[in-house]
């Protein structure tokens, strides 16, 4: 199956890997692929071609992490969040801006499905806060390859994996000296976890239940304007990485390495636009830039 209009793409059968009935469940055919590949940075001479196979999802997800910051600023000007494919086209990838796990994962959902990769999402209850139950408001997917599923998730900002993790309970993976897991427990819930050097912690838990395209809508009207969601009021921008991860949250820039080392600063008024340019690569228009200094909550 060759992809239309993709100079990248070649897959070497003759059968549509899509669940039946769910063929274009996420605007796989409307997907600007080109765009998008340029966009990430992704290079002809990596592997060649584009194929719904491991070294594919490996690498697509690595370089969507590392060029598509995890950020909230539209939710915290107040501004809506809209996840049909052209808004997300024109935002992340046109634009260069990016978003949270509902914007990143859909769009990711539209790629890996435009190539050919069987994809189901799923919807996650944060554990990275303590002891705190808050209510199922993340989302990820779940690709299978060869009979084999993967957690992919390039929306969980910066305490992400870089790569697919292996659905298996036990699991242990090395990303660039970051470590990850997954445990099972009851019911089929199945746990990310992140190895630190204090030992591991949970990061989310998930049901096997299929989530769609309108699941994320609801979650979406949720997280941008639910009095009780932690993305109102205050700017988060966050990047996982391989050398460090860093996460600004409201005024506080966080920076952290494999080795557990970390280092905090606080980013005033006069230098949030050019920490957001410089530290996530967020491009910004002047009336953006005007409405977040004026929240900040700063004037150092």
């Amino acid at each position: 199956m060759v992809v239309a209009g993709c100079p990248w793409c070649h897959v070497a059968t003759t059968e549509d890997p899509r669940v039946e009935g769910e063929s274009g469940l996420w605007s796989g055919d409307e997907l600007d692929l080109d765009a998008y590949l340029a966009r990430i940075g992704w290079q002809a001479g990596r592997g060649g071609e584009l194929a719904p196979d491991l070294a594919t999802l490996r690498g697509l997800h690595r370089a969507h992490v590392r060029a598509v910051p995890f950020e909230n600023l539209d939710v915290a000007l107040g501004k809506p969040v809209p996840l049909d494919l052209k808004s997300l086209q024109d935002k992340l990838v046109g634009r260069r801006r990016g978003g949270y796990c509902y914007e990143q994962n859909s769009l990711f959902a539209a790629v890996l499905e435009r190539i050919g990769f069987t994809v189901a999402a799923r919807g996650a209850r944060n554990r990275s806060r303590g002891a705190t139950l808050p209510p199922v408001t993340h989302a990820l997917l779940v690709v299978t390859v060869d009979g084999e599923q993967w957690l992919c998730d390039v929306g969980f900002g910066w305490q992400g994996p870089l790569e697919p993790v292996p659905l298996r309970d036990g699991v242990r993976v090395d990303q660039s000296g970051w470590t990850f897991g997954i445990k099972a427990e009851g019911e089929g819930i199945l746990v990310l976890r992140s190895l630190r050097p204090q030992g591991w912690t949970d990061l989310y838990a998930f049901a096997p239940q299929t989530l769609y395209p309108g699941d994320f809508t609801v979650m979406n009207h949720y997280s941008s304007s639910h009095p009780h969601s932690r993305f109102l009021g205050q700017v988060v921008a966050q990047r996982p990485g391989e050398e460090a991860r860093r996460a600004l949250v409201r005024e506080t820039l966080s920076v952290v390495r494999p080795d557990g080392t970390a280092e905090e600063r606080v980013v005033g008024t006069g230098v949030l636009i050019a920490t957001l340019q410089s530290e996530f690569g967020i491009e910004l228009d002047e009336e953006e830039r005007a409405g977040l200094e004026r929240m900040h909550p700063t004037g150092v």
